[in-house]
């Protein structure tokens, strides 16, 4: 705009609106450290191949070991463990979807079991 540009076309250059064009343009006046690049604040949500290792090796323990009444895991229950341990949040469905491609895991389910079942009989 100093050279003569209007705001409307430096706008279109920098594919920007014109209104977001005079709010950094007014940023810049006040504190030119405003629009200077900053790292990203919060954690990396793609799992590095050192915490998958980590929580491979957490899985076998089973669910009970962290918390649970039971030892079968459920995505939901990985995707806790994931949050408790390296501080990152995962939709369960994300959490299902790295256990499958990233861990080469099956889900686990419950057995179902009748409860009229005899164990001893079965056993024999």
């Amino acid at each position: 705009m100093q050279q003569g540009e209007s705001p409307t076309v430096i706008a279109r250059i920098l594919g920007v609106c014109r209104t977001s064009l005079y709010r950094r343009l007014g940023m810049a006046k006040d504190s030119p450290e405003a629009l200077a690049a900053r790292p990203h604040p919060g954690p990396t949500p793609r799992p590095s191949d050192e915490r998958l290792r980590e929580l491979e090796d957490l899985l076998p323990r089973g669910a009970r070991a962290h918390g649970w009444p039971n030892d079968p895991w459920s995505a939901q229950r990985v995707a806790e463990v994931i949050r408790r341990r390296f501080g990152v949040t995962y939709h369960v469905e994300h959490a299902r979807k790295l256990i499958r491609r990233r861990l080469n895991r099956a889900g686990q389910r419950p057995q179902r079991r009748a409860k009229q079942r005899n164990e001893e009989g079965i056993a024999r």
